[in-house]
């Protein structure tokens, strides 16, 4: 019986047990609180704060932080908090949505391979042999500066990081598959005359649920990162939107003359990826003890 045919009641038995023993782990109701702050502020910060990202003060040109601008102003008399929620929000969207799209390729690719079999698989394994030695990083920023209208959209960006995230994790799909195509409810569907795609759907990919929801949680964090490091060189989400990392790009030349630039946005993004790695860490922890995904982030 797959996860997906367990009785309600089963379910939330189950659920409610992953919630208690994640409530007992410290670190991990740490790292939810800090999302949950993290999150509000990024939804709700930009509409409650009297100051916009692109607003400008005259009256304040590389201003410290003071009442009116808590953490001071740019060389271009922009407010800082508004640019930092700004960031945080644009930051942790492509952390989630390219997470999401990478875990949700490396499922289909891994589960297809392992339970079709045959020139399919041998064709997906080299092509995720191929994608795990390509140096990723300097195709995304060549790429990103070169597709048209792509300079300042974090949409393509996105698609970028998705595009170079999943083939590790779907090697590790592709093994556990290997395992679950032998059980006796994938025999059974395939007995009752169930078409493979569906019995990937219905069957293989619910059983390797815990695995995936560990894979996403993490990669959030290696993609928060991968942008980060790319806007730091220049190749990430462009003025006159901004992201952490484009903050840190742009604070950095200043560190040590007028810290406030770039103290600000680096704390905020080292808080928001150790508290994405902790709970990916309890997650791995309580749901899969054994899996090794994770590694990449």
């Amino acid at each position: 019986m797959t996860s997906a045919a367990l009785p309600t009641g089963r379910r939330f038995s189950g659920f409610r047990r992953v919630l208690i023993r994640l409530a007992g782990n410290k670190l991990a109701v740490l790292g939810v609180i800090g999302i949950l702050v993290l999150g509000l502020a990024a939804s709700f910060g930009q509409l409650l704060w009297h100051w916009q990202f692109d607003q400008i003060d005259p009256q304040a040109f590389l201003s410290p932080p003071s009442l009116t601008h808590p953490l001071g102003t740019t060389q271009t008399g922009r407010d800082l908090l508004a640019l930092t929620l700004r960031g945080l929000s644009r930051s942790m969207l492509i952390g989630l949505v390219a997470a999401v799209a990478a875990t949700s390729v490396a499922a289909l690719v891994g589960a297809s391979a392992a339970y079709l079999g045959g020139r399919y698989e041998k064709v997906m394994l080299v092509i995720i042999d191929l994608m795990l030695v390509v140096p990723s990083f300097f195709l995304i920023a060549v790429v990103s500066q070169n597709l048209p209208g792509a300079g300042g959209s974090w949409l393509i960006l996105v698609l970028l990081l998705a595009a170079f995230a999943w083939p590790f994790s779907a090697r590790v799909v592709r093994s556990l598959t290997l395992s679950l195509r032998a059980r006796e409810y994938v025999l059974a569907a395939r007995f009752i005359g169930l078409s493979p795609w569906r019995i990937i759907w219905r069957h293989i990919l619910p059983n390797a649920a815990s695995l995936l929801i560990i894979d996403a949680t993490l990669g959030v964090g290696y993609a928060i990162l991968s942008e980060a490091g790319l806007a730091f060189f220049g190749f990430g989400v462009h003025s006159p939107d901004t992201s952490l990392g484009t903050l840190l790009a742009e604070g950095s030349p200043m560190a040590t003359s007028f810290p406030w630039l770039f103290l600000g946005p680096v704390s905020v993004l080292v808080v928001l990826v150790v508290c994405v790695n902790v709970i990916g860490d309890a997650l791995r922890d309580v749901l899969d003890p054994g899996s090794v995904v994770g590694s990449r982030a």
